[in-house]
């Protein structure tokens, strides 16, 4: 074979065979297929698409190029969820320890951010001491010993998808579902897990930004999650404004503990309860939202959420510990009325700015410094209120200040926000 002529063969829009599949990805991972060729392919596939078995084959490929983790060595049914990133979104932080409280193991690898997008292991080194690498037999040895783990992915596990990701950074190919789907699942399949929660966001800081390209990419994964025996459930989420009320490293893990005390907002905190209903039923475990709340306001989520830090050598004294900041500048409403928007995208890239996100990979993280918004689309608000406040370490002009409250929009009629879009299992 060679690689010009499959490269040729997607581009006139016909379809690659199994072997041809397999032919490709290997020869990436072994240097044979240069990158200029994948580069090739990859825009040939976003502009012809792939078929249901092109998908299948090419996620299974990529499984098998790294490591796979057996997990079968933790009693019962192991759970894992996965987001397809956005703004604020420190679900993973209070949804993990949620879900374990109630004995369902979840073993979970995360990763980084970049952009307007936060990660969840940027978050978690906030945390003085947190240690997000760690041995598989460690990895599965804490989840065996406490119900759950939250680490960074191995180096080794799906070799194929860490070269092909890098390349459609640089390539303009990274949001063409065939490649998201194949990317996001064959990594959720070599982690081991016997069921995913999939939580697909859509909107103005997602990389879907309508509901009908979400819902193809949901359903997708969800086939190919169901076509290798893991059960699978999307759920479509609202990422049109930030989750919660944090965005910055630090200011979402104590939002996190605020919530995990049951002292969140009550829209974010029963967005979540939803979720860990949801990834609770894939193990079995049938809990109504009430009974799911509970585990937030007696203690038990948080205790299991402690004990990951701990583990994971975590100081639970820094845990705590308000952001280090140069200053808070508080944004105060100019109208009465309710706020009507809150462009994620926008507030996204602002907390990148300020060191919260990176823009390139090599970029250093300041942790201290985002935003806390005081309310939220649908609150009302007078003249005067405290809509938000920014923690940095710069100096704000008053050129970034205007910037800021351009996109605090506010109306005289109140808009109604839905978290949860859709369910697609």
């Amino acid at each position: 074979m060679r690689a010009v002529d499959l490269i040729q063969k997607k581009r006139d829009g016909q379809t690659l065979t199994a072997d041809e599949i397999k032919w490709l990805i290997e020869g990436y991972v072994d240097g044979s297929v240069p990158d200029y060729q994948m580069a090739a392919f990859a825009m040939a596939v976003y502009f012809q698409g792939m078929t249901t078995e092109e998908i299948s084959e090419l996620t299974m490929n990529m499984v098998a190029s790294g490591d796979q983790i057996d997990l079968s060595a933790i009693p019962g049914i192991k759970v894992d969820k996965h987001s397809t990133g956005g703004v604020g979104d420190k679900v993973t932080l209070i949804l993990v320890p949620l879900v374990a409280s109630f004995g369902v193991p979840v073993a979970k690898m995360s990763g980084r951010g970049l952009g307007h997008t936060g990660g969840t292991l940027d978050k978690l080194e906030a945390i003085k001491g947190y240690q997000i690498e760690q041995s598989q037999e460690a990895f599965i040895k804490q989840v065996q010993d406490i119900g759950l783990a939250v680490i960074g992915q191995s180096n080794n596990l799906v070799k194929a998808d860490k070269l092909l990701y890098a390349l459609r950074d640089v390539t303009a190919t990274v949001d063409i579902i065939p490649l998201i789907a194949s990317s996001v699942m064959s990594k959720k399949i070599a982690a081991g897990a016997d069921a995913i929660l999939l939580d697909v966001t859509v909107g103005d800081g997602a990389f879907m930004k309508n509901i009908e390209d979400a819902r193809e990419l949901a359903q997708t994964m969800v086939n190919l999650g169901k076509a290798v025996g893991r059960e699978t459930v999307a759920v479509l989420t609202n990422m049109s404004q930030p989750v919660g009320r944090a965005i910055g490293n630090r200011l979402e893990i104590l939002e996190a503990l605020d919530i995990l005390k049951g002292q969140g907002r009550e829209d974010v905190t029963q967005f979540i309860c939803e979720l860990a209903r949801i990834m609770l039923g894939l193990a079995g475990v049938e809990k109504s939202i009430l009974e799911i709340q509970e585990h937030l306001s007696n203690g038990k989520a948080l205790a299991k959420f402690e004990a990951m830090v701990e583990t994971q050598g975590g100081d639970l004294t820094d845990l705590y510990r308000e952001p280090d900041v140069a200053e808070v500048v508080e944004i105060l409403a100019e109208e009465d009325g309710y706020i009507s928007e809150l462009p994620a995208l926008e507030f996204g890239l602002f907390a990148m700015k300020l060191g919260a996100g990176r823009a390139v990979k090599t970029d250093v993280l300041d942790y201290e410094t985002g935003i806390v918004f005081e309310k939220k689309v649908g609150d009302a608000v007078k003249i005067g209120d405290i809509v938000a406040k920014i923690y940095t370490n710069q100096h704000l002009d008053q050129k970034v200040m205007s910037e800021f409250k351009k996109n605090v929009k506010i109306d005289k009629e109140e808009v109604k926000v839905t978290e949860i879009l859709e369910i697609i299992s």
